[in-house]
């Protein structure tokens, strides 16, 4: 498939477009200003000529030479009595034939003019007019009529193809430099290296295309950090499990122990978890169909699966949520949210209560899970939602988890468009909220 420039195109279309608009102009400017006005100026003409005619046939012929004269300087018109030679069909300017055309209107009969020269060289058309029965000959001089409307036509046309092509090189570079730009940049973002934000100026379409761009070019920045840090976090916490794995097979070969066997295993299922986790991030988190559910009897069900001999978990909810404790939402996605939030709760405050708590606002229905342990540094929140992001900088898993759990919520709340939020809790810990706007419970 032939692929055309930029510039070829634009040159092609304004071009084309151009001689299109210029032919339509001029055939209506011909048909409703030209053409009645040089009727009525060959009328005009007309009349003036065979008034001549008729004027020196009655004069005397002692006044006829000062007539004569008259008539040529200040009309540029001559009057002869001698024989005009047979008219070819030679070639006239354009106004001429609307002349000969009012001229066998006048005189009933049909009019060629013939060109002759003067005795200077300068050309003259002559007709043929008779009055009572002298036969004449009215010439009028090529100067009278001295409109040039097709070379006017043609300069016309040349310039507008100049403006034109000129409109479409100035066109083409001012697209194809936004354009340009965004070429390199995309290059330089399939290699793998860092560019510098597009210019969001320009027209409205090429400047939302380099915001949309830019958007992106963030957002794939964004997912090759998050998969640097997914494969670093993944290799990181493997290795210690598998290096206790591999010391408790060593010592299994000598001294085979029932509590070593117990933790192998318990050492396979984190591994498990683990990669578990990971794979959910690195697949995506797809949405879940909606139905109809008990968000009260949900709340109750977590707080039993959750709760511990040394916390309990308490739910606690608005009278406008008691009231309104039913909605239509994806269960698995939300049991697995308040999941993840409650394990992260229990973790870092297992020996205070946490509250699991339903209100009804005007953003929509908002779950939050409130615990009141060591809190969170303000500088760090945000953070938290990333993988592999923990607290605890020993990374255990018995204290600090796999760090997945806050970045699966943050997922499960971009695909389901809910809002997930940390803050700190007022008299100490820390309250993390799952805002479900109206349109997402349908």
């Amino acid at each position: 498939m032939t692929t055309h420039s930029l510039v070829r195109q634009h040159t092609v279309w304004l071009v084309g477009a151009f001689l299109a608009m210029e032919l339509l102009a001029l055939a209506l400017f011909v048909a409703l200003v030209m053409r009645p006005l040089a009727q009525r100026a060959a009328d005009d003409l007309a009349g003036l000529m065979v008034l001549s005619a008729q004027t020196w046939a009655e004069l005397p012929p002692t006044t006829r030479p000062a007539f004569e004269a008259a008539l040529r300087t200040q009309h540029r018109l001559r009057v002869t009595t001698e024989p005009l030679p047979r008219g070819m069909d030679e070639w006239h300017p354009l106004f001429f034939y609307v002349l000969e055309a009012a001229l066998a209107d006048r005189l009933g009969t049909s009019q060629h003019l013939v060109q002759i020269p003067d005795e200077n060289g300068e050309p003259w058309y002559w007709a043929r007019v008779t009055t009572g029965t002298h036969p004449m000959g009215v010439g009028l001089s090529a100067e009278r009529i001295s409109s040039q409307p097709l070379l006017a036509v043609g300069v016309a046309l040349l310039l507008g193809l100049a403006v034109a092509v000129g409109m479409a090189a100035w066109l083409a570079r001012r697209v194809l430099t936004p354009v340009a730009r965004l070429t390199q940049a995309a290059a330089r973002i399939g290699q793998g290296e860092a560019h510098e934000r597009l210019p969001e100026d320009g027209p409205l379409e090429l400047a939302q295309l380099s915001q949309r761009f830019n958007l992106m070019a963030a957002q794939v920045r964004d997912l090759l950090a998050a998969r640097t840090v997914l494969l670093a976090g993944v290799s990181h916490d493997l290795r210690t499990p598998l290096a206790r794995m591999r010391l408790a097979l060593e010592l299994l070969k000598t001294q085979p122990s029932t509590a070593m066997i117990e933790r192998l295993e318990r050492d396979i299922e984190r591994m498990n978890q683990l990669i578990a986790n990971v794979l959910d991030l690195a697949r995506g988190v797809s949405q879940e169909p909606a139905q109809p559910l008990d968000v009260g009897e949900l709340l109750h069900e977590l707080a039993r699966d959750h709760a511990t001999a040394a916390c309990q978990v308490q739910v606690r909810w608005s009278d406008a949520a008691q009231a309104n404790c039913r909605a239509t939402l994806p269960e698995l996605s939300l049991r697995r949210a308040l999941g993840n939030l409650l394990d992260n709760a229990l973790r870092h405050a297992p020996l205070s209560p946490v509250e699991l708590v339903c209100e009804v606002a005007a953003e929509g229905l908002r779950l939050g899970v409130l615990d009141r342990g060591p809190g969170i540094p303000a500088a760090q929140i945000d953070a938290m939602f990333q993988p592999f992001q923990r607290l605890d900088t020993s990374r255990s898993a018995t204290t600090g988890g796999t760090g997945l759990g806050l970045a699966i919520v943050k997922e499960l709340a971009r695909v389901h468009g809910w809002q997930a939020t940390l803050a700190p809790r007022e008299g100490g810990g820390m309250q993390a909220w799952l805002v479900i706007p109206p349109i997402c419970m349908h």
